[in-house]
This record gives C-alpha cells, structure tokens and sequence, in this order.
C-alpha cells in the first residue's frame, strides 16, 4: 500500500512540475505570429496551432484539433493572414484561402498581446 501511494505522489509531483514549467503560448513579435499562423494552417498543424492561440491551456490543444479538423475537412489550402491597421501593431487579423471545392473563404480575428508574447483571439476583433 505504501508502494502505491508513494507512485501515486511521486506521479502528481511529475504532472505538476511539468504543467508549470510549459511555455507560455505565443511568440515575440508580430512578424512570427503571421508567419507561424501560416504555416499552421497551411500545413494542418494542431501543435503549432494551440501554441498560438489566446484560449485556456487546458482545452488549447482540444480547440486546435476541432479547428484544424473542420479546415482539413473542407480542403482548405492556400491561407494567407493578413495584420490590420498595420504589420508592427496589429489589433485583427484576416485569414483568407481556397476551399477545395474552389471558392473562397474570409474571416477576421482579434490579435492579443499577453506578458509581451503575441497570440491570435478566435473571436471577432472589436470595431
């Protein structure tokens, strides 16, 4: 029993210290959150993704699988992301690309700033 309780503590130790050493989500400028969102889904990353997003730690990863999931599924492809009011200081973003079927598709998203790291909100920016 004691065997059991000891790996019991010994596992939640390990869990917790691994939880609170994770990065935090986001990138140092800009320029690489463009470029990183890109890439991410372009290439149908989910990994990438949730290490972008301003969206609970916890369910990050949940919500970049659904969302990854629903643009493969639709056969998106050719994504740009275009900053507005300008590249240095962006407050929205505009995801833009093909669907497979070849029409295509546009939707705005807030830009967030968090102890100096950029991420991309999945909300719409404010006016």
């Amino acid at each position: 029993m004691a065997v059991a309780i000891s790996i019991a503590i010994v596992w939640v130790s390990v869990i917790t210290v691994l939880i609170a050493h994770q990065p935090d989500p986001g990138v140092a400028s800009p320029g690489q959150l463009r470029e990183d969102l890109t890439a991410a889904l372009n290439e149908h990353d989910v990994e990438a993704l949730s290490e972008l997003i301003d969206y609970p730690p916890a369910s990050a990863g949940d919500f970049a699988k659904s969302y990854i999931d629903t643009l493969a599924g639709r056969g998106a492809h050719d994504v740009t992301v275009k900053f507005a009011p300008d590249d240095l200081a962006p407050t929205s973003a505009t995801v833009s690309g093909k669907l497979a079927d070849g029409r295509s598709f546009g939707y705005p998203l807030a830009i967030a700033v968090k102890d100096k790291l950029w991420l991309v909100s999945f909300t719409p920016p404010l006016p």
